[in-house]
C-alpha cells in the first residue's frame, strides 16, 4: 500500500477500523494522520492520532495491550482504512475486549440464518477472554497454564467422545462434543488460527 494513495480529510486524518484479524471482531474506531500511518507500517503496531489532545499516541504504550499489525487495507474510495491487528489485550480503555460491547437491538428479534453461527459467537468469546483474561474464568485459567494443558484437555475430551459413541449415549455424546469443540477453538486461538480457515479447508475436502 502507498501512503500517499490514502485520501485524508481537511484535518489530515482518515478513520482507521481496528479488528481482531482471527476473531473478526471489530475492536476499535480510531483516527490516523499521514505520520501515525507511516509509523504503524513501519512498526508493524497501531499508532493513532488523538483528536482530543491533538497528538501522536502508540497503542498499548502505557497499558500494555499492543495490537500487530497483520494487515491494513483501505476502501474502493481510498478514505477509510481496515487494520487487522493480533491485540495482547483489551482494545477499550474501559478493559473490554472491544469497545462495540453494547447492543442497541437486546430484544433478541433478529434470528440468525446460520445454524453454525454459534462457532463465531465463541471464537469471539474466547477472544475476549483471552483478552480481558477476567479471573476466575476457566478460559482464562486454560490461556494461563498455556499449550500444554489446552492440548491435554483436547485430548481428554477426545478420550470422552469415544466412550460416549462406544456406549451408545447420543445424549452423553452431544455434551462430549460440546466440550471437545470448544477446547477445539480455544486451541485455535492460542495457534492465532481464525475458525474461517478451518472451515475453508472442510468445505475444500467436502468438494474432493
Amino acid at each position: 500500500m502507498n501512503i500517499e494513495d490514502v485520501k485524508f480529510d481537511h484535518q489530515g486524518l482518515v478513520s482507521a477500523i481496528v479488528q481482531d484479524a482471527a476473531s473478526k471482531e471489530v475492536l476499535t474506531l480510531a483516527y490516523m494522520n499521514k505520520e501515525s500511518l507511516a509509523k504503524s507500517v513501519d512498526t508493524r503496531e497501531t499508532w493513532f492520532f488523538s483528536r482530543s489532545r491533538q497528538e501522536l499516541w502508540h497503542k498499548g504504550e502505557t497499558s500494555g495491550h499492543t495490537q500487530r499489525i497483520i494487515d491494513i487495507r483501505y476502501d474502493c474510495d481510498k478514505d477509510a482504512l481496515l487494520v487487522l491487528v493480533e491485540p495482547s489485550g483489551p482494545a477499550c480503555h474501559t478493559g473490554s475486549y472491544t469497545c462495540f460491547s453494547e447492543s442497541l437491538l437486546n430484544d433478541n428479534t433478529v434470528v440468525k440464518k446460520d445454524r453454525y453461527a454459534i462457532l463465531n459467537e465463541l471464537e469471539e468469546i474466547i477472544s475476549k477472554r483471552e483478552a480481558e483474561m477476567p479471573e476466575g474464568a476457566y478460559t482464562t485459567y486454560l490461556f494461563e497454564k498455556g499449550v500444554d494443558k489446552i492440548l491435554k484437555k483436547v485430548g481428554e475430551e477426545a478420550g470422552e467422545v469415544i466412550i460416549a459413541a462406544k456406549n451408545r449415549d447420543p445424549e452423553e455424546l452431544k455434551w462430549e462434543v460440546a466440550d471437545l469443540l470448544y477446547h477445539i477453538l480455544v486451541l485455535l486461538r492460542e495457534q492465532k488460527l481464525p475458525i474461517d480457515e478451518v472451515l475453508a479447508v472442510l468445505e475444500e475436502r467436502h468438494k474432493a
